[in-house]
């Protein structure tokens, strides 16, 4: 019988902080740090994962390889967060995994006895991350929207997720309700000064944390599917060199925004770059590798949640 879902992620900790301790050698209070746990707790869970005989001489779990691509993708690219769950080989493209580590992502920030605020995106792995985030009342906290959430027909999307994490914490939220794409930059710029809209953009200024997702610019591009631009629009943006698109800001190959196209026209709040808040992206598929490797190399994210095999193309390239 497979073990409950509490189970496998009280394993799942015992693994990391056996990783950490026996693997790499971190000290307990080190690795109570790291888990963002108490030094007692992070004590237990390296016992467990003796007592579980999840380690040997190596970690006979999946989890290690996991946190030895983790630790490779934070070096070389200075992230300040970065885990990498194991590929489903029956689902290579399923985002459950990530969606798991992105909502302990959320529910670790959202614990906080502070108030924080907390900035998201849209998108299949951030909606699905909300969906698995615990009820906590947190009425002190404040979670604001980084994109408009009105498609070219007037339709709300479907992967919104502010109100959707607004209702498990009781926190005050802030959607953006604008259309992602105006017609004219000069419509764009006199709406995002609209008063409402301009307090939403300074909430998402002070975010602590921002969870957003990462999108490919090709044919099968998000933005693209769920009827945010058209087909000319992605074309333009890929003869501009665009590669990929966080929020729906397009950006090349070395992270660079686009300077023309639809980012001309677009709602969202642009990103940081260099990226200064913590900014986290869930995303993962070998369609996407280009597109998060160019994010990470020109720091428009300086954190990533992944999966084993995007992790080690990521890598490899």
């Amino acid at each position: 019988m497979a073990a409950p879902d509490n189970e496998k992620s009280r394993l799942d900790d015992a693994a990391r902080a056996g990783w950490l301790y026996f693997i790499a050698g971190h000290t307990q209070d080190e690795i109570a740090k790291m888990l963002q746990v108490s030094r007692a707790s992070a004590q237990r869970l390296v016992s467990l994962c003796l007592a579980e005989r999840l380690i040997t001489f190596r970690l006979e779990h999946p989890i290690a390889a996991c946190m030895e691509l983790a630790s490779r993708l934070k070096a070389r690219f200075d992230l300040v967060h970065c885990d990498v769950v194991p590929t489903d080989p029956a689902a290579p493209l399923s985002n459950a995994g990530i969606a798991e580590r992105s909502a302990n992502l959320l529910e670790t920030t959202l614990r906080s006895e502070t108030p924080v605020i907390v900035a998201l995106g849209t998108g299949r792995a951030v909606r699905a991350a909300v969906e698995r985030v615990s009820p906590v009342e947190r009425p002190d906290h404040q979670i604001v929207s980084l994109v408009g959430n009105i498609s070219a027909d007037g339709s709300a999307s479907f992967y919104d997720t502010v109100g959707r994490l607004a209702d498990r914490t009781g926190a005050r939220h802030y959607p953006m309700p604008l259309p992602f794409l105006m017609s004219s930059e000069d419509e764009r710029n006199r709406m995002v000064r609209i008063d409402p809209i301009a307090r939403v953009r300074a909430v998402a200024a002070k975010a602590d944390l921002r969870l957003i997702g990462i999108g490919q610019m090709d044919q099968k591009a998000q933005v693209h599917v769920d009827g945010f631009v058209t087909r000319e629009e992605l074309l333009e943006m890929m003869r501009l060199g665009a590669v990929g698109e966080v929020t729906g800001w397009a950006y090349d190959a070395k992270g660079r925004l686009i300077k023309g196209g639809t980012n001309k026209r677009l709602t969202s709040i642009p990103p940081q770059i260099p990226a200064e808040a913590t900014t986290i992206a869930a995303a993962v598929g070998a369609a996407k590798v280009p597109s998060i490797k160019a994010a990470l190399a020109g720091r428009v994210v300086n954190g990533l949640i992944t999966d084993e095999a995007t992790a080690r193309a990521v890598l490899d390239r």
